[in-house]
């Protein structure tokens, strides 16, 4: 007689299986999730760094001189990356004016110069999260409004023709870097300038000292957002202090910004 078995997995088994699979997936996701931030919040420090030494290497070479004095200034993304023309002097306006040439070679690699239109500032994407570079325009009573990269190739401001103060292009920058996706490419803010000074601020919409919330393209750091605008001897720029100059200082955006440990 030829007996015959059915082989296979009983409907308990399989239920089971599945249940084991769902209690890893339940313990396995939010770690990658964690990892994922954690990766882009290091890379996005990191970026800022880089970003700091480019800008001190444009500066030292006196690639960009709006006002021939020999003071080497500081410039946006599309200038660092090779992508947009380079500020020049011009004799026949005794200012600035737009070169045809970029910088060859740039500091930055190629992809920051890819300038995304954030409602009419430019900003550039790396690794989940954005960039934003700002330059000081001139000194207007004592005080030292932020300039916005073009979101074209443009110098900077909504015209795209807008030209950052020579003098003190010579001596500030700041940038920020806020992620794309709030607890999903990243949580921390981040922001640095010319002296080196590397800040965060939790963002944490949900609470502790969080005022202003930034993700995504609507919803990012004005310039001055860092700085102490109540402590800043009554200015409200890049000329104020930084919001860590006391301990729990709050800044002008309202949140508390923190040095970034190494």
């Amino acid at each position: 007689m030829n007996s015959k078995r059915n082989s296979g997995f009983t409907l308990i088994e399989l239920m089971i299986v599945v249940a084991i699979i769902a209690i890893i997936a339940s313990i396995a996701i939010p770690k990658l999730m964690s990892a994922r931030i954690s990766a882009n919040e290091n890379a996005a420090i990191a970026t800022l760094r880089s970003i700091a030494s480019a800008q001190a290497q444009l500066q030292s070479s006196c690639a960009i001189d709006t006002d021939a004095d020999g003071g080497g200034e500081y410039g946006f993304f599309g200038e660092l990356a090779g992508t947009a023309p380079l500020r020049i002097y011009d004799v026949a306006t005794d200012g600035p004016i737009m070169d045809n040439v970029p910088l060859d070679p740039a500091i930055l690699p190629t992809p920051f110069g890819d300038i995304i239109d954030a409602n009419g500032q430019g900003v550039v994407e790396r690794a989940g999260y954005y960039f934003a570079m700002y330059l000081p325009d001139v000194t207007n009573a004592g005080d030292i409004q932020g300039i916005a990269e073009a979101n074209t190739l443009g110098v900077g401001g909504s015209d795209g023709a807008t030209f950052p103060g020579s003098d003190n292009c010579e001596i500030m920058w700041c940038c920020y870097a806020w992620p794309v996706e709030a607890e999903a490419t990243g949580n921390r803010v981040f922001f640095i300038n010319h002296e080196g000074d590397l800040l965060q601020t939790l963002n944490n919409e949900n609470g502790g000292n969080v005022q202003v919330h930034y993700e995504g393209l609507n919803s990012l750091p004005v310039f001055n957002a860092a700085y102490d605008v109540g402590g800043g001897g009554g200015l409200t720029g890049m000329g104020a202090n930084l919001g860590i100059s006391a301990q729990g200082l709050v800044a002008s955006d309202g949140n508390v910004w923190t040095i970034v440990g190494n």
